[in-house]
C-alpha cells in the first residue's frame, strides 16, 4: 500500500525521483478502496498446481483481490478433473460482460506448434481482443506472451536450438520501470521453453519498452507505457519442485532434455534443488498488482478506458 506524506516534505522529492509511490493527505482522504477482480486464464495441463502457484503471489500483499478461474469453451482439460473444472472455472461466455481489474494469461506447453493450430487458438484471440477494452492490465506469462506478442503486434516465434530449461540470472534494462522497483541489480527467473519471441521485433515494435533481459534467456519483460499489457517470458510463479517435475516426466517419457542449468546444486540432479527466484517473483507481482492494477483502475471497474 502506498505511504501517505505531507507533499511538502522534502521526502517526497526523492520518493517520486525512485519511482516510489505515495499520497498526500488530502488525496488518501478523499480515496475510495474496494476490492481488485483478478481473472486467472489458465492454459497449463496442471491445472491445480499452476492455481496455487500464482494465488500465492496474488496473495502475499496487504491488497484484497478476488481471483476467478477461466477456462475455453473450446478445448477440454484432460489432466483435470471436470468436477474441478465445473466447480471452479468459468467459460469467456459467463464472464465476457464483466471488467476485471487484471488478468492473467499463463504459458502452455504447446510452444512447438504454430499458433493456429492451437485448437483455443480462436478463443484466445477473442479473449485477447476483449482484454484491450475490459481489462485494466494483462499480465501474459511465457506462452501467453508470444501468444500476446504474435496477436496484438505480429511478433513471430521460433524454434530454438535446445530447450531453453533452468533457472537464469537476468538484470533491469528500463532503469525507471516500476514494475522491477526494489529488484536487486541482478536477479534469477526459471525458464522453461523450446521457442522465444522474435528479439529484433520486440526491439523494433514503438510501442513496447523492453523492461528486463538475460545474457542466456533473452528478453524477460516488456510493457507497453502505462501497463495496460505486459509480456513475461520465463516462470517466475514456478514452485521449488516444478522444474523437477518437468525433467523427470520428459526423462521417463525419453525425450531429449538435459538437466535443468543452475538448479541442482552443481547441477548434479541427485541433490536437492534451491529456490532462489522466490523473493523477487513476489516482489513482481507485488508491483503489478499495486502500480499497474491498484493505482491505475478505476474505482466504478465500468469505467476502464478502451487501448486505443
Amino acid at each position: 500500500m502506498p505511504i501517505i506524506i505531507p507533499p511538502e516534505l522534502p521526502a517526497a522529492g526523492t520518493l517520486q525521483r525512485e519511482n516510489i509511490f505515495y499520497y498526500h493527505t488530502p488525496r488518501a482522504l478523499s480515496q475510495d478502496i474496494r476490492m481488485l477482480h483478478i481473472l486467472l486464464l489458465n492454459l497449463m495441463p496442471t491445472k491445480i498446481a499452476t492455481e496455487t502457484q500464482f494465488v500465492r503471489l496474488l496473495g502475499n500483499t496487504p491488497i484484497q483481490v478476488e481471483v476467478e478461474l477461466m477456462a475455453f469453451d473450446s478445448h477440454t482439460s484432460k489432466n483435470t478433473s471436470q468436477e474441478h473444472m465445473l466447480t471452479f472455472y468459468k467459460t469467456f461466455e459467463q464472464i465476457k460482460h464483466r471488467n476485471f481489474d487484471g488478468l492473467i494469461i499463463t504459458g502452455a506447453p504447446i510452444e512447438h506448434l504454430p499458433f493456429e493450430q492451437a485448437d483455443y487458438w480462436e478463443e484466445l484471440c477473442r479473449i485477447m481482443e476483449w482484454s484491450k477494452s475490459h481489462v485494466q492490465s494483462t499480465l501474459h506469462i511465457c506462452y501467453g506472451a508470444q501468444a500476446g506478442l504474435y496477436y496484438h503486434y505480429g511478433i513471430p516465434k521460433h524454434q530454438m536450438p535446445e530447450k531453453l530449461f533452468g533457472v537464469f540470472e537476468h538484470r533491469v534494462t528500463h532503469p525507471g520501470s516500476i514494475l522491477f522497483r526494489g529488484f536487486d541489480d541482478t536477479f534469477l527467473v526459471p525458464h522453461s521453453r523450446h521457442t522465444e519471441s522474435d528479439p529484433a521485433g520486440i526491439e523494433a515494435e514503438p510501442k513496447l519498452k523492453i523492461l528486463a533481459r538475460s545474457d542466456r534467456a533473452g528478453i524477460y519483460a516488456a510493457s507497453t507505457d502505462g501497463g495496460r499489457q505486459i509480456f513475461i517470458t520465463g516462470h517466475s510463479e514456478y514452485d521449488t519442485r516444478t522444474l523437477e517435475s518437468e525433467y523427470l516426466r520428459d526423462k521417463r517419457a525419453g525425450k531429449p532434455i538435459h538437466v535443468p542449468e543452475n538448479y541442482y546444486p552443481n547441477d548434479d540432479d541427485s541433490r536437492e534443488p534451491v529456490n532462489r527466484w522466490r523473493s523477487s517473483a513476489n516482489l513482481l507481482f507485488s508491483n503489478w498488482l499495486n502500480y499497474f492494477v491498484y493505482q491505475e483502475s478505476p474505482y466504478d471497474i465500468q469505467a476502464i478506458e478502451p487501448i486505443a
